[in-house]
């Protein structure tokens, strides 16, 4: 018995027929040429046939957001310069692809209150490997990890905290569309663990190339398109300058700004020397600063005066304390 189109694939064919991408009218037998050759149509791919962001539109933007804001995350966290690019996006039936992930590194359940379904973080094992020796110490001149084995207990949970990070930045992406609370609930290295949907659900692929210097992985984050089928007209209102929501992009950016990183000098005093001086400067010479060691230090962010301290020592490491602010014009 043939098998029976569920209501959601029936959808997908009337609107790919509406769209002109499957025909309506058939060729009759006596008109079909002989040979002519037949291309099987995949319900599941008919609404990515020209564009992949066709269902859920926009849904690029918030994945550039989040790919930004998790390459510097991994850089804070892990002190290694990383670099993230988004690859693609696709669509595929859930069971059909946990069988062909089988082998990959670590794999993150995620949560996403408010929404109804959740997600998945998949790292593979070459990635996986590298990063776990990074947060373990290794040294950088050291190149990426072959091994051929399931990462143990362990190893999982040492990821954990690195995935824990990327669920901040996607809250941080989907800012704009709602107030969303991510967080992981387990990690697995066997993909017969982590079913957040039914077996023949359509979800969407998203991949990202991870590199650290010469060492590079692939990263995935998995939705089923029922967490997202929901926010659909929130997407389509994403980049519509008229609504009230635009402003959120605003507070996106400012949140932003509250995690730069800004140079602070500690300054004791100045001096001016010309190149000659420079040059001439031997081992042992004394050079007279321009400072009162009554006086307190000037502490400067971004080479800009804000505030006065006093040296110190606290835990056995050179401290400041801050005693006042500068004012400008006082």
């Amino acid at each position: 018995m043939e098998p029976i189109l569920s209501k959601q694939e029936i959808a997908e064919l009337l609107t790919a027929i509406k769209q002109g991408k499957v025909p309506a009218d058939f060729e009759t037998s006596d008109s079909l040429p002989e040979g002519k050759e037949a291309k099987p149509l995949n319900l599941f791919q008919i609404s990515a046939l020209d564009d992949e962001q066709a269902r859920i539109p926009n849904f690029d933007i918030i994945l550039d957001v989040f790919c930004q804001n998790y390459s510097m995350s991994l850089t804070n966290q892990l002190q290694r310069t990383f670099a993230m690019s988004k690859t693609g996006i696709e669509t595929s039936q859930f069971q059909e692809f946990l069988m062909e992930n089988k082998d990959v590194g670590a794999i993150g359940v995620l949560s996403l209150v408010p929404l109804k379904y959740g997600a998945l973080i998949m790292v593979d094992k070459q990635l996986s490997f590298s990063m776990i020796e990074i947060m373990l110490g290794a040294s950088t001149d050291l190149g990426p990890l072959q091994l051929n084995r399931k990462l143990t207990t362990i190893e999982l949970s040492v990821l954990k905290n690195v995935m824990t990070n990327a669920c901040n930045d996607l809250d941080r992406a989907f800012k704009p569309l709602l107030d969303m609370q991510s967080s992981v609930l387990k990690v697995e290295n066997n993909s017969r663990m982590v079913s957040i949907t039914s077996s023949d659900s359509e979800i969407l692929v998203c991949r990202f190339n991870v590199t650290i210097g010469d060492i590079g992985g692939e990263f995935k984050l998995v939705f089923p398109l029922a967490t997202l089928d929901p926010l659909r007209e929130q997407f389509k209102e994403l980049l519509n300058v008229n609504k009230s929501k635009q402003g959120l992009w605003t507070d996106v950016f400012k949140d932003e700004l509250y995690d730069m990183t800004a140079t602070v000098i500690a300054q004791s005093g100045t001096i001016a020397l010309t190149i000659n001086q420079l040059l001439d400067l031997q081992e042992g010479e004394i050079l007279d600063l321009d400072y009162d060691p009554n006086s307190p230090l000037k502490v400067l962010v971004e080479d800009k005066l804000k505030f006065f301290a006093i040296p110190g020592v606290l835990n056995g490491k050179k401290a400041v304390s801050i005693t006042g602010i500068y004012e400008q014009g006082a």
